[in-house]
C-alpha cells in the first residue's frame, strides 16, 4: 500500500532534478554567450588599438620618401612651367600643393593596406588613383594645368613610393615571432634573423606583424580560439615553412605539395593577360631585336658558315616537347654535353653573346608560337628533364606554366649543367609558380637587366 504513495514523490523529485539540470544548462549557455560577447568586444577594442599602432609605425617609414618625392615633383613641374614663360604663380602654387600631397596620400593608402605581397602594383595603383583625384579637383576649380609637367613629374612619385613600399615590406619581415613547439628553435635557426620564440601570452601581448605556427602542433581545437583572436587584431598567421620560403626565395621540396597552389584573384587575372603582355613586349622590342639578330646571324655565318641557329628539343608547357631556337655559338659538330667554364668549343667572340644572353634572341619566335614566355622556368633538355622527373614527382610542377627566356631560378641560381643541379634550382622554380605575379615578373626583369650588364652566370 505504501509503494504507490511513494511513486509520485519520486516523480516530483525527478522533475525537479530535470528542471534544475535544464536551468543549469541554460545558465551555462547564457554565461558562455556572455563570455564570447565580451571576448569579441575585447578583440575588437584591442584590435583597433593595435591596427592604429601598426598604421602609424608603417606610415613613419613612408612619410620621408613621400615628402621628398613631392618636393622633387614640385621642382620638375615648376621647371616645365617656367620654361613655357608662364607667370601665373597662384595656379603654380596650387598645383605644387597637389603634387606634394599625392605621395603623402599614397603613403596613407599603402600603410592602411594589410598585405604587402605586391608593393609595385600597390604603390603604382595608389599613386595613379590619387593623381587622378587631384587633377579632377583642380579641373573643377578651373585651375590651368600643364599636363606635360604632370607627365614629367608623375614617374617620380611612382618610383619613390614603389621603393618605399618595398622598404616597408622588408621592414615588416623583421617583426616575426614563432609560437613555441618542440621544433621551434630549429625552425627559427633555419629562417634566420631576429625571431623570438614566444608562448601564447607573449605572442598576443607583443608587437609582432606575423606569428609563425607549426601545422601539426598548432592546428588544433585548443589553438583555434587564440589564433582567431590574434588574426582579428591584425597580425598575420603564417606557417613557419612559408616564412622560410619568403626569406630564401625558394620552396623546400620536402614541404611542397601541389595543393599549395591556391592563387589569389589578382594572380589568376595576371596569368590570363600574361600571354598578351608577352606579345606586346615582342612587338615593342622588334625594332631593336631584329637588327641585332641580323648582325649576329651575319657574324656567325662569316666566321664559321651555316647553320647559324641551334635547334634543340626541350620539355615545355604541360610536359609537351618543342623545338627551342638559339644562335649557334659553338663550332659546327661540337655540340653535346654541358658547357664548361672557358669551353674551347665556343666560337671567337661568341662568349660575349652567351654572357649577355644575346644568343637567346631567336627564342622570340618561340614566344610568338606560344611555346615560351619572356619569364618562366628555364626549359631543359629531354635527357635532364626525364632524369629529374624520375628523381622527384615535384619536378612536373614546372610544366604548369610556360617556360621562359629568363626566370626566378636563373637570376637566383644561374646555370645548371646536371640533373642534380637542376633539382637544386627546382625550389626556385616552384617558388615562382606559387608567387607568380606582375610584381615578381617586374623584379625578375630588373634583376635580369643587371645580370646582362654584369654577365653573371653565363657560360
Amino acid at each position: 500500500m505504501n509503494t504507490p504513495q511513494r511513486a509520485p514523490a519520486r516523480q516530483d523529485r525527478s522533475r525537479d532534478a530535470s528542471h534544475h539540470i535544464q536551468d543549469g544548462r541554460q545558465r551555462g549557455r547564457r554565461r558562455k554567450t556572455d563570455e564570447q560577447t565580451r571576448d569579441l568586444l575585447d578583440v575588437i577594442e584591442q584590435g583597433a588599438v593595435i591596427r592604429r599602432h601598426q598604421f602609424f609605425s608603417d606610415f613613419r617609414l613612408l612619410i620621408v620618401p613621400a615628402v621628398l618625392a613631392g618636393l622633387m615633383q614640385c621642382v620638375i613641374y615648376s621647371a616645365v612651367i617656367l620654361r613655357a614663360n608662364r607667370s601665373d604663380w597662384y595656379n603654380l602654387a596650387l598645383v605644387c600643393i597637389m603634387v606634394l600631397l599625392v605621395p603623402v596620400a599614397a603613403a596613407i593608402i599603402i600603410a592602411s593596406v594589410r598585405t604587402r605581397e605586391f608593393p609595385f602594383s600597390l604603390s603604382a595603383l595608389a599613386s595613379f588613383i590619387v593623381y587622378n583625384i587631384g587633377v579632377v579637383i583642380l579641373s573643377a576649380m578651373r585651375i590651368p594645368i600643364s599636363y606635360t609637367g604632370l607627365l614629367w613629374a608623375a614617374p617620380v612619385a611612382v618610383m619613390a613610393m614603389t621603393l618605399a613600399a618595398a622598404r616597408l615590406t622588408r621592414a615588416n619581415k623583421d617583426r616575426l615571432a614563432i609560437l613555441d613547439f618542440p621544433g621551434a628553435r630549429k625552425a627559427a635557426e633555419l629562417i634566420g634573423g631576429n625571431i623570438a620564440i614566444v608562448d601564447k601570452k607573449a605572442a598576443y601581448d607583443g608587437d609582432f606583424d606575423c606569428i609563425l605556427i607549426d601545422g601539426t602542433a598548432h592546428h588544433t581545437p585548443d589553438w583555434n580560439r587564440y589564433l582567431t583572436r590574434t588574426h582579428m587584431r591584425g597580425t598575420r598567421i603564417l606557417p613557419w615553412f612559408a616564412a622560410l620560403e619568403e626569406r630564401r626565395g625558394r620552396v623546400n621540396l620536402e614541404h611542397f605539395d601541389i595543393t599549395h597552389l591556391a592563387y589569389s584573384p589578382s594572380q589568376i587575372y595576371y596569368t590570363r593577360i600574361k600571354r598578351l603582355l608577352d606579345l606586346f613586349l615582342v612587338a615593342v622590342s622588334l625594332p631593336v631585336t631584329v637588327p641585332l639578330g641580323a648582325l649576329v646571324w651575319l657574324y656567325i655565318r662569316m666566321i664559321d658558315g651555316g647553320p647559324c641557329l641551334f635547334v634543340q628539343t626541350r620539355r615545355g608547357y604541360a610536359g609537351k616537347n618543342f623545338r627551342m631556337l638559339k644562335f649557334r655559338t659553338m663550332r659546327r659538330g661540337s655540340h653535346g654535353g654541358a658547357t664548361g667554364i672557358d669551353d674551347d668549343r665556343i666560337l671567337l667572340g661568341c662568349r660575349l653573346l652567351r654572357r649577355t644572353r644575346i644568343d637567346e634572341l631567336p627564342q622570340i619566335v618561340n614566344i610568338i608560337r606560344g611555346e615560351m614566355s619572356w619569364i618562366g622556368p628555364r626549359p631543359v633538355s629531354l635527357e635532364i628533364a626525364q632524369r629529374c622527373e624520375r628523381m622527384t614527382p615535384a619536378y612536373a610542377g614546372r610544366y604548369l606554366v610556360l617556360p621562359g627566356i629568363t626566370g626566378w631560378a636563373q637570376i637566383q641560381y644561374g646555370y645548371a649543367g646536371t640533373a642534380e643541379q637542376e633539382l637544386e634550382k627546382l625550389g626556385y622554380d616552384l617558388y615562382y609558380l606559387k608567387r607568380i605575379s606582375f610584381d615578381l615578373d617586374l623584379e625578375i626583369t630588373l634583376r635580369t637587366i643587371r645580370t646582362l650588364v654584369t654577365g653573371k652566370g653565363g657560360r
